[in-house]
């Protein structure tokens, strides 16, 4: 049995630190001392996990760097910004331990994922307001509902609770979806403002935040249809 704990305790045995490689320049020395230190310190801070409040704070800071560089991109491209939801999105899942035993969809494997949720949720609400400001209403529109889509698509988890991130999307993305609607009025062909209120009624399948956008187009094609028969 002594051997067999010796063998065991062996198999767990940390290996010794590798040496540093030596610098031949003593300026190089000295350089490397003064990196080290503030390096060391780094780690330190790095040790401890940002707050929610704080990790969000910093998406935001982020997104607004990105938003002052390239704001043309922002405003009239929205294939940027459905790589961005891809991005988002794809770093939920990979974020998830797919390898642990049991359900992934429970609280250790949101926890897990949930910094990568609320950095979607600032996506989403970030883009929507630039959009907005810039008045760039049918594009809002077609951000909110590539959005939705993605949203739809995010992992549902065993705690109910869990789910309150993907919801607040949902409720986000109806908010700019509806501001949009009621900022850009009756500026839509009929053809096309029935095919969009065809996909507010799909969207509205996955959450019930989309209900007063689909009442407020109803509203705005029954008041141009009647406005073309007073024409006529």
């Amino acid at each position: 049995m002594a051997a067999v704990c010796q063998q065991r305790r062996a198999l767990v045995e940390i290996p010794a630190p590798q040496p540093k490689i030596a610098v031949d320049s003593s300026s190089g020395s000295q350089w490397r001392g003064r990196m080290d230190e503030p390096c060391e310190r780094m780690d330190e801070q790095q040790r401890t996990p940002l707050s929610n409040q704080q990790l969000a704070q910093l998406i935001r800071s982020l997104i607004l760097v990105e938003q002052s560089q390239e704001p043309s991109i922002l405003t009239s491209d929205l294939k940027y910004l459905q790589e961005d939801l891809q991005l988002k999105k794809a770093n939920v899942f990979r974020s998830i331990p797919y390898s642990r035993f049991g359900s992934n969809r429970d609280a250790h494997c949101y926890r897990k994922a949930y910094p990568h949720l609320l950095a979607f949720k600032v996506s989403c609400q970030e883009w929507g307001q630039v959009l907005l400001r810039s008045s760039q209403w049918d594009s809002a529109l077609e951000y909110s509902l590539m959005a939705w889509r993605y949203t739809g698509e995010l992992p549902q988890w065993d705690t109910a609770g869990h789910n309150a991130l993907r919801e607040q999307c949902f409720a986000v993305l109806a908010a700019h979806c509806l501001a949009a609607l009621r900022r850009r009025g009756n500026a839509t062909e009929p053809a096309k403002g029935r095919e969009l209120l065809r996909r507010l009624k799909m969207a509205q399948q996955h959450s019930q935040a989309m209900a007063p956008c689909v009442h407020q187009l109803e509203r705005i094609l029954e008041h141009s249809g009647d406005a073309a028969m007073d024409t006529q």
